[in-house]
């Protein structure tokens, strides 16, 4: 392993190019990071507009898998603008990507609903969410390390740190525009046309981005690195076809990047989504807690920065992963018991079975043409919308599906059970109606939230994000030589990310849905947590005090 010794280690303050080269970036990244969040954040609002009426739980997983189309393109993204950046520049390759990226967004503020277009509508969305993640999957590597290689040796993590803000701050300033909106207008009206302004004022957004970034200079390694013509001429096979670069890769992915975006988007939109839909607390408190959540928690990006910088950036984030996947169980359920409290005791006193077939259930991913639910179907999908465990149970003898509802009558206080057979409209309202004479709390009392303790819980996941997230650009930077830097750093985080983690909402929600169980899905963040912890520990060593100018594996 190669030490740094090309930059003398100094207690010196920031230059003034390393402060223009972190402003400039991050900014830019904000605009980057507000784009993509904006769908992902208003899919519960106009994913019906989009989609067949009919099942509103497969038109909310079917914007969730349009939101994660945009995820899974991102490495795709992080290969062509990966191999770009290393051929020809850092700075001119995360310009290309900024364009794309705000003209994508500004696209979505135009989209023909279902009903005026069809199945044109899901199918321009799609492309859309495509673009964005192309995009995205050039952005950040562009990003990381455009300010890692204009920074000292004992600055790196602190530096990159603050690109490491630009994903929370993107989203509190989506939360935010969002917010204004609903605010000023009625929710008939954002429903109506309302949602599309915060997707058309992006493109004032990416002219001050763009004019931003038009003002920075190329990496003076790379400049170096190219006047000596000691680029790579192949990034792609150098980086993922020849060893040890692709076994590096490999570990940047199972043994950090992996476990990194599951806890993030756990922390941030799994916990967000969790207490507007399950929970059924109101869009604008749940802003509210996230919105404060992220004004506590996002000094703490450049705290575990600079920490990484004194003690390495390894062990942070592996502890961040393995503390994260040891709680998020019990957190997730206090978190249920402060937020709405009276639906934490309805499902305590209240017995839930569906007895069907398992062969019977079609669970649809992505709703299209060929989409089919039979009546066990639409039972699980009503139950799911109300935020309720079920168990399920045998099917019954020439029964498609047979639901059973047992609790205390809230009125008279006697034990009563309720029995369905199949579906309709008539056994929809069957089930309403002995959800409500039981006392089911349809949306989650405001004055009974203790939101103390819902801050402190949301702010202990941003903690976990923090640390996952903090060090994580700087690791990456160091792990891979200069003239592969871009290609290589850029895969195994947009996998790790857009993968393992952009699939988390879509993923968890599936997992519930199959089980019956509203904590189910956080079994998908645990066990990735937990692997990313075995194979870090045993497989990478710490990198900070590697030479990123002349190091090699």
């Amino acid at each position: 392993m190669a030490i740094a010794t090309e930059q003398i280690a100094t207690k010196t303050p920031l230059t003034k190019e390393e402060r223009m080269v972190i402003v400039a970036s991050s900014v830019g990244t904000v605009f980057e990071w507000y784009d993509f969040y904006l769908y992902a954040t208003l899919a519960p609002f106009f994913a019906h507009l989009f989609f067949p009426k009919g099942n509103d739980t497969a038109a909310l997983l079917s914007a969730f898998a349009a939101y994660a189309a945009g995820f899974l393109v991102r490495p795709f993204g992080a290969l062509v603008f990966g191999r770009i950046g290393d051929l020809i520049g850092r700075k001119y390759t995360f310009l290309v990507t900024i364009m794309v990226m705000g003209l994508s967004t500004f696209g979505v503020g135009l989209l023909p609903t279902f009903e005026t277009v069809g199945w044109l509508a899901p199918i321009i969305m799609v492309t859309l969410r495509l673009l964005q993640g192309l995009a995205l999957g050039g952005e950040y590597g562009g990003a990381a390390t455009y300010v890692a290689e204009h920074s000292a040796h004992d600055r790196r993590g602190y530096n990159t740190s603050w690109i490491q803000t630009t994903a929370t701050v993107g989203f509190f300033l989506c939360l935010g525009v969002i917010m204004a909106c609903r605010g000023t207008m009625t929710k008939e009206a954002f429903a109506n046309w309302g949602w599309r302004i915060p997707f058309l004022v992006s493109i004032i957004l990416l002219g001050v981005s763009v004019w931003i970034r038009l003002k920075l200079h190329e990496s003076p390694i790379f400049t170096k690195m190219k006047a000596e013509g000691k680029t790579s001429k192949a990034p792609l096979s150098d980086s993922f076809l020849k060893y040890p670069n692709n076994k590096y890769a490999l570990l940047a992915l199972l043994g950090a990047t992996a476990g990194q975006g599951v806890v993030w988007y756990t922390g941030q939109f799994y916990a967000l989504f969790f207490m507007q839909i399950t929970l059924k607390l109101d869009y604008q408190t749940t802003y509210m807690l996230i919105g404060a959540s992220l004004l506590l928690g996002t000094p703490f990006f450049i705290f575990f920065g600079w920490l990484s910088d004194k003690i390495g950036r390894l062990k942070i984030i592996l502890a961040g992963c393995l503390i994260a996947a040891l709680t998020f169980f019990p957190l997730f359920k206090q978190l249920t018991h402060y937020v709405n409290p009276a639906l934490e005791t309805f499902q305590n006193s209240t017995v839930i079975t569906v007895a069907g077939n398992p062969k019977d259930e079609t669970f649809n991913l992505f709703v299209g043409p060929w989409s089919k639910f039979t009546e066990l179907d639409r039972v699980n999908d009503f139950f799911g919308k109300q935020g309720l465990n079920f168990t399920k149970v045998a099917p019954e003898a020439g029964k498609m599906v047979v639901a059973t509802i047992q609790g205390r009558n809230a009125t008279t206080g006697e034990v009563t059970t309720t029995r369905v057979e199949g579906w309709s409209t008539a056994s929809e309202g069957a089930l309403k109606k002995a959800l409500n004479d039981l006392g089911y709390p349809k949306e989650a009392d405001k004055s009974k939230v203790n939101y103390p303790m819902t801050l402190l819980i949301l702010f202990v996941f941003l903690i976990y994000v923090t640390m996952v997230y903090g060090p994580i650009a700087a690791f990456l930077v160091e792990l891979f030589p200069t003239n592969i830097r871009y290609t290589s750093m850029s895969l195994p985080y947009h996998i790790g990310n857009g993968w393992f983690g952009g699939m988390l909402p879509l993923i968890a929600t599936a997992i519930v849905a199959l089980k019956g169980n509203i904590y189910f899905g956080l079994w998908y963040p645990v066990v990735v947590a937990l692997m990313t912890v075995v194979i870090g520990a045993l497989f990478l060593k710490e990198t900070k005090d590697r030479d990123i100018t002349t190091y090699q594996h």
